[in-house]
């Protein structure tokens, strides 16, 4: 059976988490007689790779004794295909699985263990939290990456799918050994030459890619285009309910399914952002998903609709359309009406991975139809992988989040994972993802740290902060105590430190518009987009209360919904999101809004400060290269803090004509 080679300088690039050192590997005790169940299998493949990588001279035995290590699949059909038990004996490791994908993941989970365990025998069991561990690229064909600061895609150059299979495998690699089973790697705005991905003629190298994840037990999907029967087929219309459309996708999926048995599915972006979708046709969203899944069912391929539907061409002074209820007031009123392969893709707040916002409504909604949860690895609002901003504690906020207060199981967590009385058949988490042809693939080197971290919390998302981004250090870099103390520190601290320089208490926006890279106050202020702040003499912040506001509170449970309508209950962080207030306004931390503002921008400004220094002391821990790296964004991040910190304090100061109560320097 053909093995793969980790040993190329292709595989030579970052190993982020996952070094191989065959002198320290304490598995090299066990690595000597080995058994893999005897069937073919594309996973099977892997293991064997993975295991010769660390002893060229392993032995792999049809029989099963005298071993060392042994893989087992078990006959029971009732566990899930993911759960994994370990038993480590002194002499001997047993794993055993009901799927192929769990005895990779067992393999996994015994690389980040660096140490021989403190006494035998070692027994773990463990199966994933969320059943859906998706991973959505915006690659483009042309190379460029929509949203993506890594450099350009390793998967398309030139409008031609061109990539290194060496290091395909290596990412596919990065991506298993932290649960994730499902990957798409076009752009959800699907342009011309990507609504071709789908054609004869490419259909052929797509099943290329197919092949490599298949090989990590990733399932494969692609982005489409809702009216690819016009601008790819010789159709006049892509109106859902017209037979021929009908026929056109059914030939497409068939198509597929030859080419790649195991596909996925399909990503939508429709009648967003001006992509065309069934609006053009007077359809609904449930007529365009409902079609498209029926055509891939037979065959046991999903739909995953976005929810990122509202109006793009808003008045800026029009107080009464608000882009935050638009996906709940598009979608709600159609639940029950998908069909049971179509899962709906909801972004995790209900504008657009802003630093801070609420919890999208929709997520807690919607009790008959399937759902995802989507996040961003990649830092679009969040410091673009130039600012250090580590969002793990964020999306634990956003999965602890009670739906229904005073009802069991009815957190993002409980929904995502099947626990709650939603009724669904397919849920969990997807998120656009931060990597490219970067050598250390998230650009940032420490950006590393959010994918390994969204792939561990979606394993489990009752794992410890701190004891995540110490195991990421210690798998990356080392074990010395300073490095893991500093580089964890760094970490936890940063996303507030972020925040604390940026737009406040969860107003959003006020970034450089169209690419999001630094502070302009008003950039997006009298837009479209509907992403405004109001900021005038007196205060600032968007009404969003049911009272005299946009009635967006009312979109959640009643308790939600009263505890964010009341400015003196409404939680600190979101007070801005919900509420116009006075800048004199008292804030539950004692101090006023315009005090807050000026105290958290200098905050935020002395914290990039403090991380400098301190990665200073780690010059002679770290290798070289990734030292001076990280070292110069941070610099970075500083000139941009410092920026925020200036611009934001002096244009407040100029509304509000109040000043600073501690006499710091604001420019007038």
């Amino acid at each position: 059976m053909t093995t793969l080679n980790f040993n190329t300088p292709t595989a030579n690039l970052s190993r982020c988490w996952l070094p191989i050192n065959r002198r320290e590997n304490w598995l090299q005790h066990y690595l000597q007689y080995v058994h893999l169940p005897e069937m073919d299998h594309p996973v099977k493949v892997t293991l064997c790779s993975e295991i010769k990588a660390l002893n060229d001279n392993v032995f792999f035995s049809n029989e099963t004794n005298n071993l060392s290590l042994e893989f087992t699949l078990s006959e029971d059909v009732s566990q899930d295909a993911e759960q994994y038990t370990i038993n480590i004996m002194e002499n001997k490791i047993f794993i055993a699985a009901s799927g192929w994908q769990g005895l990779l993941y067992a393999w996994f989970h015994l690389l980040r263990h660096r140490e021989i365990p403190s006494h035998y025998p070692l027994i773990i069991t463990e199966k994933p939290a969320f059943a859906v561990r998706m991973i959505n690229h915006w690659d483009n064909m042309d190379g460029t990456i929509e949203r993506g600061y890594a450099g350009r895609s390793f998967f398309f150059r030139n409008n031609r799918i061109d990539y290194d299979p060496q290091r395909l495998h290596n990412y596919a690699r990065l991506l298993a050994s932290i649960g994730i089973n499902a990957i798409a790697i076009n752009n959800v705005n699907v342009h011309h030459h990507e609504t071709a991905l789908i054609n004869d003629e490419l259909l052929p190298q797509v099943s290329g890619l197919a092949a490599i994840f298949r090989q990590y037990a990733i399932r494969f999907f692609l982005s489409i285009n809702f009216a690819a029967p016009v601008e790819e087929g010789d159709l006049d219309t892509a109106d859902p309910l017209n037979t021929s459309v009908i026929a056109w996708w059914e030939n497409r999926a068939h198509k597929i399914y030859q080419h790649i048995p195991d596909f996925g599915g399909y990503i939508i972006k429709a009648d967003s952002e001006h992509r065309p979708g069934p609006f053009t046709y007077q359809r609904t969203h449930a007529d365009g998903a409902n079609m498209l899944a029926r055509t891939l069912i037979s065959r046991g391929g999903v739909v995953y609709w976005r929810c990122f539907v509202y109006n793009c061409q808003q008045q800026w002074f029009d107080r009464t359309t608000d882009r935050a209820k638009s996906a709940w007031e598009h979608f709600t009123p159609l639940d029950g009406q998908f069909d049971e392969n179509v899962i709906l893709q909801i972004k995790n707040g209900p504008m657009d991975f802003q630093v801070r916002e609420p919890v999208s409504p929709l997520l807690g909604s919607m009790l008959n139809t399937n759902k995802v949860m989507e996040l961003q690895i990649t830092q679009e609002y969040t410091g673009q992988q130039i600012d250090l901003c580590w969002l793990v504690p964020q999306w634990k906020t956003i999965l602890n989040f009670d739906t229904r207060p005073g009802e069991h199981n009815e957190s993002i967590t409980d929904i995502l994972s099947g626990n709650s009385q939603h009724n669904m058949l397919h849920s969990g988490i997807t998120a656009v993802v931060n990597t490219g042809d970067s050598p250390y693939w998230t650009g940032h080197p420490l950006a590393q740290a959010n994918l390994y971290g969204y792939g561990r919390l979606l394993w489990d998302p009752q794992i410890d902060e701190r004891g995540l981004a110490e195991e990421w250090c210690q798998l990356t870099f080392s074990t010395d105590p300073q490095v893991v103390k500093t580089v964890s520190q760094m970490l936890l601290s940063s996303w507030q430190t972020y925040e604390n320089y940026t737009a406040p208490l969860g107003v959003g926006w006020m970034v450089q518009p169209h690419h999001h890279y630094g502070p302009s106050v008003d950039g997006y202020e009298y837009s479209c987009w509907g992403t405004y702040h109001y900021a005038d003499r007196y205060g600032l912040g968007v009404d969003r209360t049911h009272t005299r506001g946009t009635g967006y509170t009312k979109q959640y449970h009643p308790l939600n919904g009263q505890m964010f309508n009341n400015p003196h209950r409404c939680p600190q962080e979101l007070l801005l999101f919900f509420h116009h207030l006075q800048y004199r306004h008292v804030l539950p931390s004692g101090k006023t809004l315009i005090q807050h503002i000026y105290d958290s921008h200098f905050s935020g400004a002395s914290q990039v400060e403090a991380y400098l220094q301190e990665w200073q002391t780690l010059e002679s821990k770290i290798d070289d290269d990734i030292f001076l790296e990280v070292r110069q964004r941070l610099e970075k991040q500083l000139i941009n803090a410092r920026e925020w910190r200036d611009q934001i304090n002096t244009y407040f100061y100029r509304k509000s004509r109040i000043k600073d109560l501690r006499n710091r320097l604001i420019h007038p």
